[in-house]
């Protein structure tokens, strides 16, 4: 490490070199992990990008009428992500450059209750899918932001946003559509408060998984000021740790997202929405729990379910199970849940599936019984 120390347009940055060096084992850019294992001591079988190019590609031999349409949804979903991944790559290379990750980690730092509060009702209003609110996870996991809040974000983001509020309004009446916006910050409220026990408990003290975008480290804040280096590109070895992360950080969210998108593409083209959502009519609280079951796996997005909840609830079924049905879809399916696995540990991953459950049947019990 002594080598780093003398590297030209470091002469600020001493504090920064055991991130910043390309040689250190924190910076280094971890082999890309498969799903099943071939043969030992060589690479895995099949790689997410195998999987993200072979479905299509079996779409194409089993199913040619439908290829074209296939691959249409999941680029036309991807290219409507791209912004929101640029956006999130270049703000974490640019903090971990700068050597802003302990930095604005610690502006969270007796204020987590208010951030849990924050991320709750900015989730409300934020229009992103289950899917498209990963960058933006990746990006405050990278930081430091406490993870009770990133979980309140996480939870309460996907469920609504003022263009999913008024579909919901024209299809099931203003009473559903308050309810589930009700219901969405509550949920982020929830989830938060309870991640931030399990934290005093001492549970989830590292939640980021290995080797994706949010874990590794930065280079350090500058030894003379103990500040954040902003303008990197003034540092050769900052710059070139900006340039190392957006290139990582860029392939690992396009893979995971990609793969997020060819899955959703094979449930919406595969498993029409109307059979999912005749699968969970009825009332009852059996039929809430079924509808939070079915709607998890499940993608049937918020301006799809509306109609055909409002179709189902004129044949009879609960205005709880609906309720649950519909947060459920909307916190998690099987595309998001691929992209939160690559994120974080497994106990916070199923955390986030239990918090998600439990708040979906939570909901349709309580709107069965007020409504």
């Amino acid at each position: 490490m002594t080598d780093t120390l003398e590297t030209p347009g470091l002469a600020e940055s001493s504090g920064a070199a055991s991130c910043c060096a390309p040689k250190t084992a924190c910076c280094s850019t971890p082999a890309p992990k498969w799903s099943w294992k071939a043969i030992p001591g060589q690479k895995y079988l099949f790689s997410t990008w195998a999987i993200v190019l072979g479905v299509p590609l079996l779409v194409l031999i089993l199913d040619q009428p439908q290829f074209v349409s296939f691959v249409s949804f999941a680029v036309r979903a991807f290219l409507g992500t791209l912004p929101y991944i640029a956006f999130a790559v270049a703000l974490i290379a640019w903090l971990k450059a700068a050597g802003a990750e302990a930095y604005v980690g610690k502006a969270f730092e007796g204020r987590e209750t208010v951030a849990i509060c924050l991320a709750a009702l900015f989730g409300g209003l934020a229009p992103f899918c289950s899917c498209e609110v990963i960058p933006f996870i990746a990006g405050l996991l990278a930081v430091g932001a406490p993870l009770s809040a990133i979980m309140a974000f996480w939870l309460s983001s996907p469920l609504i946003d003022p263009p999913t509020l008024l579909i919901t309004a024209g299809a099931l009446g203003w009473p559903f559509a308050i309810g589930k916006a009700v219901f969405a910050v509550s949920l982020g409220l929830f989830g938060g408060a309870a991640v931030a026990l399990a934290m005093r408990a001492g549970i989830f003290a590292n939640p980021v998984r290995s080797g994706s975008v949010a874990s590794g480290c930065g280079c350090g804040a500058s030894p003379q000021t103990g500040r954040p280096v902003w303008m990197f590109w003034r540092e050769s070895v900052r710059t070139a740790k900006f340039g190392a992360e957006l290139k990582a950080n860029a392939g690992f969210l396009i893979k995971w997202l990609a793969l997020a998108y060819v899955l959703e593409a094979a449930l919406v083209t595969y498993v029409p929405a109307d059979l999912i959502a005749s699968a969970v009519g009825g009332g009852g609280f059996g039929s809430i729990v079924i509808s939070a079951l079915v709607g998890m796996p499940a993608y049937l997005n918020s301006y799809v379910a509306p109609p055909l909840l409002a179709g189902l609830m004129d044949q009879g079924m609960g205005t709880g199970a609906a309720m649950a049905f519909m947060i459920a879809g909307a916190v998690s399916s099987i595309p998001a849940m691929a992209a939160v696995w690559s994120l974080v540990k497994p106990s916070v991953f199923a955390t986030y599936l239990g918090l998600g459950f439990a708040g979906a049947v939570l909901s349709g019990v309580i709107f069965q019984l007020v409504v």
